[in-house]
This record gives C-alpha cells, structure tokens and sequence, in this order.
C-alpha cells in the first residue's frame, strides 16, 4: 500500500499474515529499508490514518460508492458497451464489452471515453489486459454530486458513440 497513505507524502506500508512474516523472518534475510521509519513520514500516515478514522471516510467511500454504482448500473440499462460493473466504495471498474454474449473488450471505444472525459475535466484510466475497463478511484473528498457529474458526463460520451456507429 502506498500513495493515499500520506496524502501526497511518499509512505508505504506492507500488510501481511502472522504465518507470512514468520516464514520470511525464518530465512534469516535482513530486511533493510533506507528510508524506513523515518519519523515525519510516520507521522504524517498516522495523522492521515486519524482523520480517516475521525471523519469517517471509510464509511463515506462505502456510502458514496453505492450510491455511484447505482447510478453506473442505471447506465448499463441504457448503453449496451457497458458490461460488469464492479468494485468496493469507490474503487469501482466499468467494463466496456462490444458485444454483451461474446464479452469482446471494446479498447478503443474505452479510450475514446477516457479521452473525452479528459475533455470535461474528468481524469480516468483504463485497467484490464484489453485495456477495456474503465477504473474510478477518486479521492475520499468525492461526493454525491460528483458521482452525478460524472455519470451525467459518462452518459453523454456514450450517447456520443452511439450516434457515431449509426
């Protein structure tokens, strides 16, 4: 785990199982790490891991992350290049599939998208070995009307399209 951690700062952790670390530490490998434990760096991911748990955004990613994902499954009803449409809080993956039987990846339908969502000031990438998934990870500060936003400019792209195939 890395980058959201220090909000900005350079902090990594690594997370692991008890059985894990032991196997590691029975190697008699020395872990060393240069910048390992420095103090201010520890300090900063502590007081981010506070203000996540003080403000409740674990709680508030779940919340918005739904409400996002029902918004994105309502467009899946209306635009046939939408296949799954999966993820947890708001780390969430739109597949983009040219044909909803056979799951062929639509690449480049999904680099038009992320291009002109760029367009409207929207940043995305693609995700997936077709490069064909769209992958929302927006920061915690992401609410409610931000997901709108998104969706309404997502919906527009798509339309877009359609009317380009036809």
């Amino acid at each position: 785990m890395g980058k959201p951690i220090g909000n900005g700062h350079p902090v990594a952790c690594v997370a692991t199982t008890k059985e894990i670390a032991e196997a590691f530490s029975a190697t008699g490998v020395e872990y060393f790490n240069t910048f390992g434990g420095n103090p201010v760096s520890c300090a900063i991911g502590l007081t981010v891991l506070d203000i996540i748990e003080k403000e409740q955004l674990q709680a508030h990613a779940l919340r918005v992350g739904n409400f996002f994902m029902e918004l994105l499954n309502q467009q899946k009803a209306k635009h046939p290049l939408i296949g799954d449409i999966r993820g947890v809080g708001l780390f969430i993956g739109v597949d983009l599939v040219q044909d909803q039987e056979k799951r062929s990846p639509a690449s480049k339908e999904a680099e038009f998208i992320i291009t002109r969502l760029k367009e409207e000031f929207i940043m995305l990438s693609t995700d997936g070995p077709a490069r064909n998934v769209l992958k929302f990870k927006p920061p915690l500060c992401f609410n409610t009307k931000d997901a709108e936003l998104v969706v309404d400019k997502l919906d527009m792209i798509l339309r877009e399209l359609e009317i380009r195939k036809t």
